[in-house]
């Protein structure tokens, strides 16, 4: 029997966008924890590298449109699908608030439990994905669901009870209940609707606009919602000092920039061509290989508890493979009804 079904990667290139996506984050969670400073802050501010991000990304959204198209087509689409602009304010805006508490948790977390306590986000999209696209998941589908949840917990009581065991009786509420947990929990709502809702830009609304004209529209909207973080902070002038931006242009900074500009650009080709439930789980898959480089390269520990984690995130994962969750374009279920494929029952339109 296959390893998994011939529906969770139905192109060789979603399967690059599958590698490619997990790559980048990871990548991403090392080079941010390598930034800080031994006691755990940065020496750069963060917002300013959010924003100069969603700035590249703009950029490399404009130049790859315009190797496919005229300079005319980039105009005359943006002009005629300018509203699409408005309903990107809703993902860009959580983008911008997620991208910005990204520092700030891993400031708190090593990157291996940063990464295991995200996955509670599988749930909460589960729960989006269904509203929004209107689509049941099976039942098989909810216990891989599950499993990554219950992943997470056990990785979360480690990091409360500590290495020791003599601490793990005495492990309280209050230990669990920390701020920065709740800003985890933010983080993943942002994750969740922020996914599903461009996703569903990406497949139903926005379905006939180049996709990296809607990249263009989200990036917009990101770099004015970043702005105004800026100005609430009351750092908008002092970002761009002479002192702030040389404090940016250090290597390991600009690595972080152009790293995350990278994830902007697969993220919507992942999610144009797979979907949000999958990114879930391409995100868990991130954990085995977090915890090891972590552990080679800045000396973390891998202790039982992350071990039984990224197993029950991995049998969650093989789980899943053998049952995905199918969500084309609608203009595929369209083409396959017209080509009277059988199986157009088992995938709904966006």
């Amino acid at each position: 029997m296959a390893w998994c079904s011939k529906d969770l990667f139905p192109t060789k290139m979603s399967f690059v966008y599958f590698i490619s996506y997990m790559g980048l984050f990871i990548n991403q969670g090392i080079l941010v924890t390598a930034s800080k400073s031994k006691n755990n802050t940065y020496s750069y501010n963060t917002v300013t590298v959010v924003l100069l991000t969603e700035c590249v990304k703009l950029v490399a959204a404009i130049l790859i449109y315009l190797k496919e198209k005229p300079a005319s087509s980039f105009f005359t689409e943006f002009t005629s699908n300018k509203e699409t602009l408005l309903y990107y304010f809703v993902p860009a805006g959580l983008y911008c608030l997620y991208n910005n508490l990204q520092f700030e948790n891993l400031a708190n977390y090593d990157p291996t439990t940063y990464y295991l306590l995200l996955q509670f986000r599988v749930v909460v999209t589960g729960v989006v994905f269904q509203i929004i696209f209107q689509k049941q998941l099976s039942r098989i589908q909810w216990v891989s669901l599950l499993f990554l949840t219950f992943g997470c917990v056990v990785k979360e009581y480690g990091r409360a009870a500590g290495s020791s065991p003599d601490t793990t009786a005495e492990v309280k509420t209050s230990s669990f209940l920390d701020v920065h947990l709740l800003l985890i929990l933010v983080q993943v709502f942002c994750s969740c609707f922020a996914g599903v809702y461009n996703e569903y830009l990406l497949k139903g609304r926005g379905l006939d606009i180049h996709i990296m004209m809607q990249n263009v529209f989200m990036y917009m909207d990101s770099i004015l919602c970043n702005g105004l973080i800026l100005a609430y902070k009351g750092q908008l002038t002092d970002a761009f000092t002479v002192s702030s931006l040389s404090s940016i242009f250090q290597v390991n900074v600009i690595f972080i920039i152009l790293n995350n500009a990278a994830i902007g650009i697969v993220v919507s080709l992942f999610l144009r061509s797979l979907n949000s439930i999958l990114k879930t789980f391409a995100s868990a898959l991130e954990l085995m290989f977090t915890a090891v480089l972590c552990w080679i390269i800045f000396g973390i520990a891998v202790d039982i508890y992350t071990v039984i984690a990224i197993f029950i995130v991995s049998a969650a994962t093989f789980l899943y493979a053998h049952n995905p969750v199918v969500n084309v374009p609608k203009s595929e279920v369209v083409h396959q009804k017209e080509n009277g494929a059988s199986d157009t029952k088992t995938v709904q339109s966006v």
